[in-house]
């Protein structure tokens, strides 16, 4: 833990109250608030708000405070609030609270405390320096935080539902949700965003367990950055107004949203509202909203949960339909659209009927009202929705390769159809239009061929219903492998063993043991392959086969592939083989005028062939005479030297279509 120092720290603090100050003055401008021994550093002008005592107290993250304690009555907050300002929780140690964009937690298990510094965007280490001025004081008690339990996310937000919801700032307490049924089904709820302006104490995975469990339905909403162009949110509450830009904080909102959503035991096929508040839409700030909701559109799609869009009718909403079918842009699944007033219920001027009309729309139709519901009041929107899930994934999607090949499998739902495309890699394609296409149809399999040697390919399946909607992608990976191919020498001599050796690989890192690897051979000159050998795979994933070939050949390995892993076809080696030559001379002493005899037998027999017998002549070889071979393989040539002395020949067999050439030995005759 960080102990405080007056100097910097105390600017620092200075800063976050938005009080340009210095040295002393700085100082002088902060006080210490303390909780359970927990002392923090604060600009003076922050109000204390003890929970304990005002248990209906509405914590607002849009106001500079300290909120000391922790409440689970219903708290008296506005219907909806968006926008941030900076300052503190204090409240006992819980399990399951985590820093997310606009939060700041440190646990303190001395004090038994968690502390939580909200703030604005830009405003991250001012927040900082605040939990950095902490420490236990006199009354501490130590105390453990409860271990998290894990969540399992289960709850589909929404799924079908053409009825009455409403939302509010914080999740109300388990007796409020109690009170308000049946006079509603469903609850918009305030999950993540750098502009969420209201703590939500109530709101934990427990709560929506228990509360789907009761029939609920939930509306999620992400209260992020707002358009460039708002009047109400300054520009530190603003995305970029240059369309890239835009783009990629669309799709780290969508990231945050969808951990967040996961943290309360949201599953996928959820939707996930971004929270777009009024704008004066103009051109350049329309181009940076759809690109900013295009980003998270995508981002949603490739985690399996549906994009929603919140926004005025008259801005967003208009601007949203004005693009609904070009294509530069991606369409949000669901519109949520605040037209107050506006009638029949459902509908709004702004946005015609044959858009979003796939059981695809919530209408705000009343907002910032209170109303009553067994006994309890609160400070609602009012909500009609008209929502269909999409469909689930697709289930036992598997992958078996063979060479260059592989088959996919799937189960789905009756009367859906299957969208499967694919990737070179580990990583599936995120969206239905990226990646390759591989198969669209009714199919329960599909054989896709020419894949690539020694690649790995990622697929995703996805489910698309008869109304169009299209389910979560369902992954698969096939790892590739890759072989290497070693002979033990690069020729040998007709009736010698040569070993032919293969190494085989995952492209995943992994060891391909224990596999079946089978050894391919063809003549040099020939087309056709054959298997000749099959060697299970070492613990290295190595696999050796003694060969003893009779001509000039060419050996491939090959592995054909099994569950999960695609086949491969190693590089090809050539073993060249030489037939053997025999080679006499005799008689090897001769007097001038007499004759010698040069024979021999070459094997594999080549009958019709011609040897060529060579005289060396200082450091050459000169043709002396040509030989045909005989059904055996003889050859025969009569030397007869012409002069006195030394004299040094050998025989030579040239190549032909299976075998390397070869020659004899040198012999040499003497004559005297």
């Amino acid at each position: 833990m960080r102990l405080f120092r007056a100097g910097g720290l105390a600017l620092a603090l200075g800063l976050v109250g938005g009080v340009a100050a210095s040295g002393p003055a700085a100082a002088a401008e902060t006080r210490t608030v303390s909780y359970r021994g927990f002392e923090v550093r604060v600009p003076a002008g922050w109000p204390v708000v003890d929970l304990d005592q005002e248990p209906t107290a509405c914590v607002r993250f849009d106001r500079p405070a300290v909120y000391v304690g922790r409440s689970s009555a219903q708290a008296d907050c506005p219907a909806r609030l968006v926008g941030r300002s900076t300052g503190l929780v204090l409240e006992p140690l819980s399990a399951g609270k985590v820093s997310s964009p606009g939060l700041l937690r440190r646990a303190v298990p001395e004090a038994g405390v968690l502390a939580t510094a909200y703030y604005e965007p830009g405003a991250e280490q001012a927040a900082a320096e605040v939990l950095a001025t902490g420490r236990t004081g006199v009354g501490a008690k130590a105390a453990a935080a409860p271990r998290a339990a894990a969540v399992a996310p289960s709850v589909v937000a929404s799924g079908n539902l053409n009825g009455e919801a409403f939302d509010t700032c914080t999740a109300p307490p388990q007796p409020t949700m109690d009170a308000w049924q049946p006079a509603y089904q469903a609850i918009g709820v305030y999950i993540s965003g750098a502009n969420r302006g209201c703590d939500q104490p109530n709101l934990t995975a427990e709560w929506v367990t228990a509360n789907a469990a009761k029939g609920w339905q939930f509306l999620l909403i992400d209260v992020g950055l707002q358009a460039p162009c708002s009047t109400i949110y300054g520009p530190t509450k603003q995305f970029s107004s240059v369309p890239a830009t835009a783009f990629a904080q669309g799709k780290t909102a969508a990231a945050n949203a969808v951990i967040a959503a996961q943290g309360l035991g949201f599953a996928q096929r959820s939707a996930i509202y971004s929270d777009i508040e009024h704008y004066p839409s103009t051109a350049a700030c329309k181009a940076a909203v759809l690109s900013y909701l295009s980003g998270w559109t995508q981002e949603l799609h490739s985690r399996g949960y549906v994009s929603g869009v919140y926004s005025s009718a008259s801005s967003g909403g208009a601007d949203l339909a004005s693009a609904y079918t070009n294509t530069a842009y991606t369409r949000p699944d669901n519109l949520w659209f605040a037209h107050w007033g506006s009638t029949p219920v459902g509908t709004s001027r702004f946005i015609p009927a044959t858009m979003w009309n796939n059981h695809q729309r919530v209408h705000q139709y009343v907002g910032d009202t209170s109303e009553t519901n067994g006994g309890v009041t609160l400070k609602i929107d009012k909500n009609r929705v008209d929502l269909t899930a999409p469909p689930a994934a697709p289930t036992g999607f598997s992958v078996t390769g063979a060479t260059s090949a592989a088959t996919l499998r799937w189960t789905k739902p009756a009367g859906t159809e299957v969208i499967v495309r694919t990737a070179v890699g580990s990583t599936p394609p995120p969206l239905t239009s990226s990646g390759t296409a591989v198969y669209s149809g009714t199919a329960a399999a599909y054989t896709m061929t020419r894949l690539a040697n020694s690649a790995s390919y990622a697929f995703r399946a996805w489910v698309k219903d008869s109304t169009g909607k299209v389910s979560p992608g369902a992954d698969v990976l096939l790892v590739g492998t890759k072989a290497t191919i070693t002979a033990g020498a690069a020729w040998i001599n007709h009736g010698q063993t040569v070993p032919v050796s293969m190494t085989v690989t995952r492209l995943d890192g992994g060891k391909l043991s224990g596999a079946p690897i089978v050894l391919y051979s063809k003549a040099k000159n020939a087309t056709a392959w054959k298997a000749i050998a099959t060697v299970t795979s070492d613990a290295n994933g190595v696999a050796t086969s003694a060969q003893k070939p009779t001509v000039s050949t060419d050996y491939q390995w090959g592995y054909n592939g099994a569950a999960g892993l695609l086949g491969t076809r190693g590089p090809i080696t050539r073993v060249e083989v030489r037939p053997a030559i025999s080679s006499y001379l005799t008689p090897a002493a001769i007097k001038l005028g007499a004759t010698s005899n040069f024979y021999g037998y070459l094997t594999p027999p080549h009958p019709g062939t011609k040897a060529y017998l060579q005289r060396k002549s200082g450091t050459a070889w000169a043709a002396a005479g040509t030989g045909v071979l005989t059904a055996n393989g003889k050859y025969s040539f009569v030397i007869k030297p012409a002069a006195r002395g030394s004299h040094t020949y050998r025989v030579v067999w040239l190549a032909d279509a299976d075998h390397q050439g070869t020659q004899t030995p040198s012999k040499t005759i003497t004559v005297s």
